[in-house]
């Protein structure tokens, strides 16, 4: 297994909301652990929303009886939104907070994923680029109902409009998935300051011309993005099995 990881605060942004982890070793009875989250609030809010959140999921994951991957990873979501909740209750200046967050793990053959909101996990092999999260957001409904085009997608005025996230309240559902992986894939989880400023041809080409160097290829990708205009913090992690 190869790794890459990186945030960046972008060209427009006075601050980095986002939070990635990277970890190849296993944490509790997680083999690895490899998440992003992108956080929203006024001030400093959404910057303590997505490292709370990642941070709070780790720790349920260490603390957490040993059961299933899936159900491991579905208990601490819930558990770190609860907790995410009670700190903005508990301090104004956190009230309206949220993040999205994308998180998977490899277990051999398999990885299992965990996502709420607009954060991605993409899936490229030699020949193509499948994106395996869906977006929760106002654009993505927009689409599934006919009244957008996808290409249009990544322009459209309302693109940053998400409708789940964690901290938004205690019921939210996470999506979960489990995908079968051979060697030589490579597995992409960003932020939308990477997907709203290249789109899935773009990122596939990058990654696909640096297959052999992981590093390489993110830094490529995390330049471009800034290149295209940087409009938002670009979070980026790419786990080669």
């Amino acid at each position: 297994m190869k790794t890459y990881s990186v945030t960046d605060i972008g060209q427009k942004r006075k601050m980095n909301q986002d939070y990635v982890y990277c970890r190849e070793e296993p944490i509790g009875i997680l083999p690895n652990l490899f998440i992003v989250a992108d956080g929203m609030g006024g001030h400093n809010a959404g910057d303590f929303a997505s490292r709370f959140a990642v941070e709070e999921f780790v720790r349920q994951v260490k603390d957490g009886e040993e059961k299933t991957l899936i159900k491991t990873m579905e208990e601490a979501v819930h558990r770190a939104n609860r907790l995410l909740i009670e700190q903005a209750q508990n301090r104004p200046e956190l009230k309206g907070m949220g993040t999205t967050f994308v998180a998977a793990t490899v277990d051999g053959e398999d990885m299992y994923i965990a996502n709420i909101g607009d954060s991605r996990l993409y899936l490229m092999d030699s020949g193509q680029i499948t994106q395996i999260t869906q977006d929760h957001s106002l654009v993505e409904e927009m689409i599934r109902r006919g009244e957008l085009r996808r290409e249009e997608a990544r322009f459209h005025p309302n693109k940053n409009v998400i409708t789940r996230a964690m901290g938004a309240n205690v019921g939210v559902v996470p999506d979960f998935f489990e995908v079968r992986l051979k060697q030589g894939d490579i597995i992409l989880l960003c932020s939308d300051g990477l997907s709203n400023m290249m789109d899935d041809h773009e990122i596939f080409l990058v990654v696909k011309e640096n297959r052999e160097d992981i590093t390489k290829a993110g830094s490529e990708l995390l330049r471009l993005a800034n290149e295209h205009g940087g409009r938002d913090n670009i979070s980026i992690v790419l786990v080669g099995v």
